[in-house]
């Protein structure tokens, strides 16, 4: 592999936070690069929920997924950062010159700083493995949802406890015939808003300490059968759609390679968001320290400060702090 451009940093991961970033660095004046596993831009929000509304987004009473990754696309390529889309850092390395090598299968990339904003890494939904659900996946047995227009007239039935299963609710409700969300307990791991318009809205039913048990169907979903894990009756409800949200199993993947200090699935940083590699940064839901929190309006915070230090590192004359944005002319 030859030698390719030299950029003042590298951030990886396309989500919300590294294209906050890339916007916050081309404020900052840095050559900047985007390297993305995915073929294109908006992380979970463009792949994983696009038709889910966000409501914990500064600015953003309530959002769609997909508008506000356009929106965030739109700003984190304002300063045209080179993408390096569809190719996954395998390994990291710090040159004897000082520089960082960061390279995939094909190439590799040189960068004066690196800032990780993979998220939690690569993700895989939890499915249910019972034998009838899996023959119905693809014939009425959902883990994602492209098009909320999907289900309109249908009846479905929403599996989990979480806020991913209490939003698609929401989101459906207006669309679908009817929706059920079932829960095998009566304890949600939701916001107490969300929980509250559950348990309060009339055209949606719950059935707490319930289990899938069976789908059934002539070719395509007709029926599911729950199961009350305390008493052991059954009960069948008529069903189009089955959505499972009962969460994800994530991975850094190539990432636990590179040397970095981790607590479980996540690296470790200190103050400034840097890692124990000098000059490598991490960012949102990538990183942990103490009292972390792991919403998109923390990591772009953790971003900020990510970029004026890498900024410092890259120029030692630079300001950490270069002012607020409304005293630039930009």
């Amino acid at each position: 592999m030859s030698d390719g451009p030299l950029y003042d940093v590298t951030i990886i991961g396309g989500g919300p936070v590294g294209l906050f970033g890339a916007f916050y660095a081309g404020m900052r004046g840095m050559r900047t690069q985007i390297v993305d596993s995915l073929p294109e831009l908006g992380g979970q929000l463009a792949t994983l929920y696009p038709e889910k509304y966000v409501y914990d987004m500064p600015g953003f009473p309530r959002v769609i997924a997909r508008d506000l990754a356009a929106h965030l696309i739109e700003q984190g390529t304002r300063f045209r950062p080179t993408l390096a889309l569809s190719e996954r850092i395998e390994s990291l390395e710090r040159l004897p010159d000082g520089r960082l090598r960061l390279a995939s299968r094909d190439r590799a990339h040189y960068s004066r700083t690196a800032i990780i904003c993979a998220g939690a890494g690569a993700f895989s939904p939890k499915r249910l493995l019972q034998p009838s659900v899996v023959a119905f996946e693809g014939r009425g047995v959902h883990y994602f949802v492209d098009d909320t227009h999907a289900f309109a007239g249908k009846r479905v039935v929403v599996v989990g406890g979480g806020d991913s299963a209490l939003d698609w609710a929401m989101a459906l409700e207006p669309v679908a015939a009817c929706v059920t969300v079932v829960h095998r307990s009566a304890e949600f791991r939701a916001h107490e808003e969300s929980i509250h318009w559950l348990l309060s809205c009339p055209r949606v039913h719950a059935r707490l300490h319930c289990e899938v048990a069976l789908a059934e169907g002539n070719g395509s979903l007709e029926r599911v059968v729950l199961r009350d894990n305390r008493t052991g009756e059954v009960e069948a409800l008529d069903a189009d759609a089955l959505l499972v949200t009962i969460g994800f199993t994530a991975t850094l993947g190539p990432i636990t390679r590179w040397g970095l200090h981790l607590e479980g699935q996540a690296i470790v940083v200190d103050a400034h968001m840097e890692t124990n590699l000098t000059g490598v940064y991490a960012a949102g839901d990538a990183c942990t320290y103490q009292g972390k929190l792991k919403l998109i309006a923390t990591g772009v915070g953790e971003v900020c400060v990510a970029v004026n230090y890498a900024k410092r590192r890259v120029d030692p004359s630079a300001r950490i702090f270069p002012g607020h944005s409304s005293h630039l002319n930009l």
